[in-house]
């Protein structure tokens, strides 16, 4: 029982995690602000102005400035991070006078800072729901507003996310403002040198030829580890639900309206066991003997580690910052694929936003949405974009062309895991409890039969909030 309290409060410490804004970051030295070079935010001006999907266009003056405030732990303009202006920002400059005011927040007091701000009437307009804890319980609390005053969901900007967005609606409403279902939420990086020196096989071939699954990630993770000589194997606080989400079925689903448990399932039963054989055999580091439970993404630059599962936000810094971390030769792939599941499946991320109770500029918010969309569509615009990774954060074309392909998983087999938005209580059981067998805590069976009726309780009490 006192290992159990032990690795509880580990995940307790590392609360937090899973937002690709308070996943083990570093703090490097901040970076001048960027601005667009004057030629290309013209020549984003004078596509997107051509653009017929984007309407109701603001001429610029210096009295008329269109202001959204974005309540957020990362901000949404230039940071010190060398981000450049993103390219949607550029364009709801150009197109609405629009500007983002970040109301900086932590990851922990975030939704404590917004219940402050609703209540004192402060007006925030908008708050990111692509942790995936925003919604149904915002919704039900009454924290968020329904986006279809606002957002036509039926217009050729809105079409291709249409059916996203209806996936996720609570009673009968759109609460979320999903605008792209996003592949880079759970990347598998590694260093092409380190596995070469290995003599292993580079994943993203595996990729290519369709044999990256299960059976070659733990192959190479057999292979590779020698605890004895610092030669590490899975790391991270992202790899479980990266991992589980492979399999297609979601911890807690959606389904006409209300929330399903699927901790019954058989793929949950199957992707568990499997977790836990990891973990017996040797293959997951941390929190294993003198590793700690520290992750250390470092031990890959270092060549002591084969795989470090995390958001692709750890790249969309300066080539000096990543390359620090994982090194000259890092690369990253698709999580594996499962091999018993019917496609695909990656954990995917949102890109995705809640209009919040109260706001004063929710028709800023809807054009700056729509100006995000029409980036994804509009092909000059989004190669302007892509172009960014290049000249910003050091972006080789392989690596566009891999994240690319993640895109079109996502794209092509939407997964949403509403596991962190069912209620506080019920997230934190799940977060903690659905590692367990990765950490050699507990076989599937026992977890399964601890936490499942509690689950159970949590969804009905949300789904009797639903007409």
């Amino acid at each position: 029982m006192k290992k159990i309290k032990i690795f509880i409060s580990a995940l307790l410490i590392t609360a937090g995690t899973l937002s690709c804004t308070a996943c083990g970051e570093k703090k490097e030295e901040a970076k001048p602000k960027k601005d667009l070079d004057a030629a290309v935010r013209e020549q984003i001006d004078n596509i997107a102005q051509n653009d017929e999907r984007l309407t109701n266009k603001i001429e610029k003056t210096d009295d008329n400035k269109n202001t959204i405030k974005w309540m957020a732990t990362w901000d949404i303009n230039p940071d010190n991070t060398g981000k450049n202006v993103p390219t949607e920002l550029a364009v709801f400059q150009q197109c609405y006078n629009g500007e983002v005011e970040w109301i900086k927040v932590t990851f922990d007091n975030r939704y404590e800072k917004l219940a402050q701000a609703i209540n004192s009437g402060d007006g925030v307009d908008f708050f990111s729901s692509g942790d995936k804890d925003a919604f149904p319980k915002g919704a039900v609390s009454g924290m968020f507003a329904p986006a279809d005053d606002y957002i036509d969901f039926n217009s050729e900007l809105w079409a291709g996310v249409k059916d996203a967005n209806d996936s996720a609606m609570w009673d009968g409403k759109h609460y979320m403002t999903i605008v792209q279902m996003t592949g880079d939420n759970v990347a598998c990086i590694y260093n092409k040198k380190t596995v070469a020196e290995a003599g292993l096989d580079d994943p993203a071939e595996l990729y290519k030829k369709g044999k990256w699954d299960w059976d070659a990630f733990e192959s190479m993770l057999q292979s590779f580890v020698d605890v004895d000589n610092q030669r590490y194997g899975l790391d991270g606080w992202w790899f479980e639900f990266g991992l589980m989400n492979t399999t297609g079925v979601p911890a807690i689903g959606l389904q006409d309206g209300k929330l399903v448990n699927n901790l019954g399932t058989s793929s949950m039963e199957r992707v568990q066991n499997w977790l836990y054989e990891l973990h017996s055999t040797g293959c997951v580091a941390i929190g294993v003997d003198d590793f700690g439970w520290t992750s250390r993404p470092e031990y890959i630059g270092e060549g002591k580690e084969l795989f470090y599962p995390c958001g692709l936000y750890q790249f969309y810094t300066t080539p000096d910052i990543w390359k620090k971390t994982f090194g000259e030769d890092a690369f990253f792939v698709p999580m594996p694929k499962d091999p018993d599941a019917d496609e695909y499946y990656i954990p995917c991320g949102m890109d995705s936003y809640v209009f919040v109770e109260g706001g004063q500029n929710p028709e800023g918010v809807a054009q700056y949405l729509n100006c995000k969309r029409c980036v994804l569509l509009n092909d000059e615009l989004r190669a302007i974009a892509d172009q960014q990774l290049v000249d910003d954060y050091g972006w080789s074309q392989e690596m566009i062309d891999m994240k690319n392909e993640m895109q079109s998983l996502a794209d092509a087999n939407p997964f949403i895991d509403f596991s962190s938005g069912v209620s506080s209580d019920c997230g934190s059981l799940l977060d903690e409890q659905l590692r367990a067998a990765a950490r050699g805590i507990a076989p599937w069976n026992e977890t399964f039969d601890s936490i499942n009726a509690t689950v159970d309780t949590y969804l009905e009490d949300v789904n009797s909030k639903s007409n």
